[in-house]
């Protein structure tokens, strides 16, 4: 009897990005690889998230009707829990245009911004929390994301 040939499994953490009507100076892949680096440092093993960058207007929209605020902000995220499998799903859209604007105010670069929100999402798709005000920055959850963010996008070969 001869040994069946082992088929590659599939990658248990789906992440998709795209750009609808807005463009960001950075790949998806890159930004889908640092998507599932910080779901296997939060140890989920199983994933389908889509990163979705999109317009100041179309985000503005999203804000007011799910959100009931006015103007758009940087990254909304819809976390839809995990299936019964235990499969994490969720939504993450991020504005470039507001993420810019906020690279500048904080001294930043435009692509660490970026990340930031990518990191910032998919903590939020896990379940992840924060207060809405000033406290937000000293959170639990920033500190996580900001530490993520340095494990995985401020490495020395990147920061140079």
């Amino acid at each position: 009897m001869t040994a069946r040939p082992r088929l590659p499994q599939p990658e248990p953490r789906v992440v998709a990005v795209e750009c609808v009507g807005t463009r960001v100076p950075v790949s998806a892949i890159r930004l889908a690889e640092l998507s599932r680096a910080v779901l296997r440092a939060l140890k989920v093993s199983r994933a389908m998230l889509s990163i979705t960058f999109i317009s100041a207007r179309a985000m503005a929209r999203l804000n007011r009707t799910h959100l009931g605020h006015a103007g758009p902000t940087d990254v909304i995220t819809f976390a839809l829990g995990a299936d019964p499998g235990g499969v994490v799903m969720g939504d993450i859209y991020v504005c470039p245009e507001v993420a810019r604007r906020q690279a500048t105010a904080h001294g930043v670069g435009y692509r660490e911004e970026l990340a930031r929100l990518v990191v910032h999402g998919t903590l939020h798709a896990c379940g992840w929390e924060h207060p809405d005000d000033e406290a937000r920055t000293t959170s639990p959850m920033w500190r996580r994301q900001e530490r993520l963010l340095r494990r995985f996008w401020m490495t020395p070969s990147r920061t140079a």
